[in-house]
């Protein structure tokens, strides 16, 4: 299967990160809008299915976000819905572990979360940006409680293995200081008229005064230690109260130590389309929504059901499917429509007699390789002792980041990091290792940015993507050769049988993909099943 990767083997993600943090967000939307990765979502409101053949049945096929947003969809239409899942919860890829959760990868290592109560990670999704209309519809029509998601978080930390002696910088500092230093070298070029050809002389004042407060600079438009620029990069000794009121600032990094160290590409983290705020995150866990669908579909989804076929015929489709709870006995269902949302890695081991063309799709969409690492500790040591509450600190390591919890804020006793969001290569190479080595990888590197970790490691679990049963990857990457020559057919209806979910959307990766993803899907199955209602 071919892979969507670069000369020296980077994912698509990757290689977009890579372009951000070189030249920045804005660069990095327009090769994302290349792809289709970055993109508006297109929900505008709730689906209406009106005029529902009576008696009609559709077969779904997973229980993801795809799979349970058309099951609410076409059971509130007045379809008979059935829904097989493997697993032996709703959500897919929306998943969350707590505490006492057991999960067994491929190749048949469990691992046991011994998380203490109310603490989890998120191995999926773990944000939901603002402007994905439709998730967010869909956890306000089933109660799903939200609270905001710290993205980008100023004290947290950028780190270069080789910058500065490897000892991690605030955001804060590097951020003011870069955007600083920029703004006084554009405005001494403006004052030596470098700019005239460029910007008339009225904008020019207009600009000076932009960079002024852009970039806080003095009277004289240089970027100095001193009140206005510690306001934005923090003081050596803050601003207090009483005889020791009186704050000192700290002496700026110098534009070249930024600017070898690598750390400005940290910068623009925050500002990429799909990272902007507000984004939010589900009370409890991200599998709070598979959970609430769950509930609101009980009674139609058929748990730890394997399917093993999917036939169709010209009156309706056949999935012959293997129940967990019955080893050895082999079940069928049947319904005049199907919608499979199973992703691609496993639907092309199932046999199934669609067109030549919806095969070549199946096959063409190799999926992204990812490892995540959910470490608990005996304190919550990065906001004790480090004052940092939420968000994300950046590096150069393998693990990619660490990201904070953004709920239970000052809480007493332990908590838990995602230690490390691995993607590429170094996913492949986590991949290949047991579950307790990738947790005693990521604490080792994650105490070359917090030293905590070595006396403050509690437990943790590890979630590799090629290694799920369920998907054998992350998400679906598209090439735009192969978007471009097999999107439509994977989208399209082959006879009775259609295909729903984020590989199936240009919102790749997001559970938002999924969701219009679905919308489109089975509102095309509906106009199919209304055409052939009437001409029966």
């Amino acid at each position: 299967m071919a892979s969507d990767s670069g000369q020296d083997g980077l994912t698509r993600r990757e290689l977009l990160r890579r372009v951000g943090l070189m030249a920045g967000g804005s660069v990095m939307y327009q090769a994302m809008n290349s792809l289709a990765l970055a993109a508006e979502s297109p929900w505008k409101g709730p689906t209406e299915l009106k005029g529902a053949p009576p008696g009609a049945s559709v077969l779904i096929l997973g229980a993801g976000m795809a799979g349970m947003t058309a099951a609410y969809e076409l059971r509130n239409a007045g379809y008979k819905v059935q829904v097989l899942e493997f697993n032996n919860r709703a959500g897919g890829r929306n998943w969350t572990l707590h505490g006492g959760d057991r999960y067994t990868e491929l190749g048949g290592e469990t691992q046991h979360c011994e998380f203490d109560p109310g603490l989890y990670i998120n191995p999926g999704p773990w944000r939901i940006p603002y402007h994905h209309h439709g998730i967010l519809s869909y956890c306000k029509r089933l109660g799903v409680a939200l609270e905001p998601f710290v993205q980008v978080n100023y004290n947290a930390l950028l780190h270069g293995s080789k910058a500065f002696g490897g000892k991690p910088q605030r955001f804060r500092e590097i951020k003011a200081d870069y955007q600083g230093q920029v703004a006084e070298l554009l405005a001494k070029a403006t004052h030596q008229h470098a700019l005239d050809s460029l910007v008339t002389r009225e904008d020019q004042e207009r600009l000076l005064e932009s960079l002024r407060g852009w970039g806080a600079l003095d009277s004289d438009f240089r970027y100095v230690a001193g009140d206005v620029s510690g306001e934005r990069r923090g003081y050596l000794k803050p601003p207090g109260g009483g005889l020791t009121a009186r704050p000192e600032s700290g002496t700026p990094i110098q534009l070249d130590d930024i600017l070898q160290s690598g750390l400005w590409r940290g910068v623009s983290s925050g500002d990429h389309y799909d990272m902007q705020t507000a984004l939010f995150q589900p009370v409890g866990g991200m599998g709070r929504i598979g959970e609430a669908f769950g509930r609101e579909l009980a009674g139609l989804i058929r748990y730890q059901a394997k399917v093993t076929s999917i036939q169709q015929d010209a009156a309706g489709v056949t999935v012959h499917y293997d129940d967990a709870s019955k080893p050895g006995v082999s079940q069928t269902a049947r319904a005049d429509w199907c919608l499979c949302t199973i992703p691609l890695p496993i639907l092309a081991e199932i046999p199934m007699n669609v067109g030549e063309q919806l095969g070549a799709a199946i096959g063409a969409v190799p999926y992204a390789s990812s490892v995540k690492v959910g470490l608990q500790f005996k304190r919550r040591f990065w906001e004790e002792d480090d004052h940092i509450f939420g968000g994300i600190s950046y590096t150069d390591l393998p693990i990619t980041n660490i990201g904070y919890p953004s709920t239970g804020f000052h809480a007493n006793g332990k908590g838990v990091l995602l230690g490390a969001y691995i993607w590429g290569l170094n996913a492949m190479e986590f991949t290949s290792m047991t579950p307790g080595e990738r947790v005693q990888k990521a604490v080792e590197y994650g105490s070359q940015i917090h030293p905590q970790y070595k006396t403050e490691f509690d437990n943790g679990v590890a979630v590799a993507w090629h290694r799920v049963p369920f998907t054998q990857g992350c998400y679906g990457m598209w090439t735009t050769e192969a978007r471009a020559r097999h999107y439509d057919d994977l989208c399209a209806i082959d006879g009775r049988i259609a295909l729903a979910g984020e590989h199936a959307s240009f919102i790749g990766g997001w559970q938002e993909g999924a969701v219009t993803s679905a919308l489109d899907a089975v509102g095309r199955l509906h106009q199919r099943a209304v055409a052939q209602g009437a001409s029966a």
